[in-house]
């Protein structure tokens, strides 16, 4: 396999050196993005989504048809909460895969999630009303009760005078250390969590973005590559995510997102957008391919969030 993936890879290569990038647009009739639209995408995602920032890269690696400081996208310290595996046991056990956005009988987004299969006997746990003694054991007091009103004279009697205190000479209050000592929590209260870098290239053979992800354990020490398929989808750990060298890095191996059928399934969605009547925009590209991208990396928290429509509408 490794053998087999070193003869693509230089082919791939060969290919890109003796082929100019893509200059027109594609978008809609085949998912694809022309170099200028992968840039116009890029400063739509960094400025909508702060924690995404370009990168200029190692200046030897850097691709001539790309600005200098925008060669890829990054976004740091992602967390990582929970292993894919533990996460796609409770999917199993709660049949939880439905589709949204199906009010028309259309086809739409594949939600891998639900209500647990637990959420029932929690609701056989929560007490009924009926059986509270909310307001039988006691009568609720009036507002003067509260506040002392009538009483006030014999509390007054209780509270002894200051003067009948003696000056013992005893200042242990005045003697005692004017700092505190503070203590080290405990360790089992501490949230220590994965967290990875995330960035997407242009793959010029594709003409499509391409994921690469490094990451790193609770103590900061780099994950080897079969600790990150922890991480990855079941579905394509080892098939579309394979361990490589970053395009514009030196360094630590990445873990890379295949880009084979990113166009297919980019030309898929936007043709189901445009079914609804939604003209997908060009410039919001990261934003659709990041939310088909969180099948492959479910746990990882990236931001790829927005207040505004995927495109407008063509009404």
């Amino acid at each position: 396999m490794q053998m087999k993936q070193k003869v693509y890879e230089l082919y791939k290569g060969t290919v890109e050196r003796v082929t100019g990038p893509r200059t027109v647009s594609a978008f809609l009739e085949k998912g694809v993005l022309s170099v200028p639209e992968f840039i116009l995408a890029g400063d739509n995602l960094v400025s909508k989504c702060p924690t995404w920032s370009w990168e200029a890269g190692d200046p030897s690696k850097r691709k001539s048809y790309f600005p200098a400081d925008k060669q890829f996208l990054v976004t740091r310290n992602v967390p990582c909460l929970r292993r894919v595996v533990s996460v796609e046991e409770e999917y199993d056990a709660a049949r939880a895969e439905v589709v949204l956005d199906d009010d028309d009988g259309d086809e739409g987004w594949l939600a891998t999630h639900g209500v647990e299969a637990s959420s029932s006997k929690e609701e056989e746990d929560i007490p009924s009303m009926d059986t509270l003694d909310i307001g039988k054991a006691e009568e609720i007091k009036s507002i003067p009760s509260y506040f002392g009103t009538g009483e006030k004279q014999d509390e007054e009697e209780d509270i002894p005078d200051m003067d009948t205190y003696e000056d013992t000479g005893d200042n242990s209050a005045t003697n005692q250390p004017s700092y505190f000592i503070a203590e080290e929590p405990e360790d089992d209260n501490i949230l220590r969590t994965r967290t990875y870098d995330i960035s997407i290239t242009y793959d010029k053979y594709f003409q499509t973005p391409r994921v690469w992800l490094t990451g790193y354990d609770e103590s900061g020490m780099p994950l080897e590559g079969e600790l990150m398929f922890e991480d990855i989808s079941q579905d394509h750990a080892h098939k579309s995510v394979t361990i490589e060298d970053h395009p514009h890095l030196y360094g630590e191996k990445h873990a890379s997102v295949h880009p084979c059928r990113h166009a297919a399934v980019m030309k898929k969605i936007i043709d189901v957008l445009v079914s609804r009547g939604v003209e997908p925009e060009v410039d919001k590209y990261l934003f659709i391919f990041l939310k088909f991208m969180a099948s492959v990396i479910p746990t990882i928290e990236y931001d790829y969030t927005m207040d505004f429509d995927l495109g407008s509408s063509s009404s």
